[in-house]
């Protein structure tokens, strides 16, 4: 099962995107992103959701193997 954090890192590395540039695009610090990244935190869902569209992604896209 892919946890949260690593699909942000796959899907920010993908897009070309670092850690600063994806938080100044959501609005928050970058040790937010490095903490979620890492699964020192999960952060909320509206932060998720702004993660989700920074990346181009669906929020259910991020979510869905976090239900298994």
């Amino acid at each position: 099962m892919v946890q949260l954090g690593q699909k942000i890192k796959q899907l920010r590395i993908m897009r070309g995107m670092n850690q600063v540039q994806l938080a100044q695009a959501i609005g928050v610090d970058n040790s937010l992103i490095c903490k979620l990244e890492s699964g020192e935190t999960g952060g909320s869902i509206a932060t998720i959701r702004k993660i989700a569209t920074a990346l181009g992604v669906k929020l259910s896209d991020l979510l869905e193997d976090q239900a298994s």
